[in-house]
């Protein structure tokens, strides 16, 4: 279980969160949807550190670190918490210098040391699951970007996650390409992986997501089943905000 706390962000004087809960159930997909600036992607760095909340608290599993204003949290436990999530960022973010395979093996290699020949089986296996394995000796600049983003998937999941965090996985993609990284997640969820996934995509969020959480100005208006979310939100402001997702020509809802 993934448990956020009255988390608040701050940057400056501008409060990006503003007291949030939320609960991650485990094997469950949950879309984080809402305006842009509303807060889902800083809500995804906090669960796996990347921001420092201002306050509050963050559990995974057993792990739980609780934040204060001004207070430091030690580097160990950040890393502790943050080495149980996967991250899966818009821009793929893979190292150019590196092939497909190798990319996937780096953080085996450097962060968990494993042996290089373990890391590659397991990168195998990974490229394969995603549909991958011819591409293994690929450079990221000969990949189409679907097929960037599903390496960069693979490279999220090779140290086993608890949760995989994917910030706009898609936004960057044309349909063709994206309707490729949502087979992947959308198998990754059929095989009961936990996900927490900001998009603005709503045929990733209502094709994969059993829960959605509608931010704006760092507030949850809306949470509940993705279905009822999307086909019959009770407030007016998420109607409204789903109603221009639904005016775009390639989403619908399933």
């Amino acid at each position: 279980m993934i448990e956020l706390k009255q988390i608040v962000k701050k940057f400056g004087d501008h409060t990006v969160l503003d007291h949030v809960d939320v609960t991650f159930a485990e094997g469950s997909v949950t879309a984080l949807i809402g305006p842009s600036g509303g807060g889902k992607s800083t809500l995804l760095r906090c669960i796996n550190l990347l921001e420092i909340p201002t306050s509050g608290s963050v559990r995974i599993g057993d792990e739980k670190l609780e934040f204060h204003p001004g207070a430091k949290v030690g580097w160990a436990s950040v890393q502790k918490l943050r080495r149980q999530t996967g991250m899966v960022f818009q821009n793929f973010q893979l190292f150019p210098h590196r092939t497909a395979i190798d990319n996937v093996a780096e953080s085996l290699v450097t962060v968990l040391k494993w042996p290089k020949e373990k890391a590659l089986h397991r990168a195998r296996e990974l490229l394969d699951k995603v549909g991958l394995a011819h591409k293994a000796d690929a450079w990221p600049a000969t990949l189409s970007g679907g097929q960037q983003q599903r390496v960069a998937i693979a490279r999220a999941l090779a140290p086993s996650p608890r949760v995989l965090l994917c910030d706009e996985p898609t936004s960057a993609l044309d349909p063709e390409l994206a309707a490729e990284v949502v087979e992947v997640l959308a198998q990754l969820a059929r095989e009961g992986t936990t996900m927490v996934i900001a998009t603005h995509d709503l045929r990733l969020a209502s094709t994969i997501a059993q829960e959605a959480v509608f931010l704006e100005a760092g507030l949850i208006v809306e949470k509940g089943p993705s279905r009822e979310l999307f086909s019959a939100p009770q407030r007016q402001r998420t109607q409204r905000f789903i109603a221009t997702l639904l005016q775009k020509p390639d989403a619908h809802v399933t």
